[in-house]
């Protein structure tokens, strides 16, 4: 089992910065592969962005120059910074973990962001 904690979520204005952190716990030995989600009132849950163990990162076209993933291995955390946040950036945001070549997954509770205009 693997736990994740989201937090770091909040109010913010457009143009503004927030960094979001994602901590996992249990058996993390098991995970090498960590992405974010988000999913905005009434629509789909969206993938923004993956890390590797190995630290290799992927990102959503449209969070791409703004969002970063990262990763601190020693406190089994990620994090995703967000920068340049906008309106349609409003979302509960979700970390998910999980081991590439199976079907299963670990999940957050997520945090909520909003972005005021």
């Amino acid at each position: 089992q693997v736990q994740l904690a989201e937090s770091g979520g909040g109010l913010v204005q457009a143009g503004g910065s927030l960094r979001l952190s994602c901590a996992a716990s249990g058996s993390t030995f098991w995970v090498n592969v960590m992405d974010w989600y988000r999913q905005a009132s009434g629509k789909q849950r969206e993938w923004l962005a993956t890390i590797t163990d190995g630290g290799s990162t992927n990102y959503l076209d449209s969070v791409e120059g703004r969002f970063t993933i990262s990763r601190d291995s020693a406190k089994n955390t990620v994090y995703l910074q967000m920068n340049s946040l906008r309106p349609e950036d409003t979302a509960v945001y979700y970390c998910r973990a999980r081991r590439r070549g199976t079907s299963l997954d670990y999940w957050g509770q997520g945090t909520q962001v909003t972005v005021s205009s």
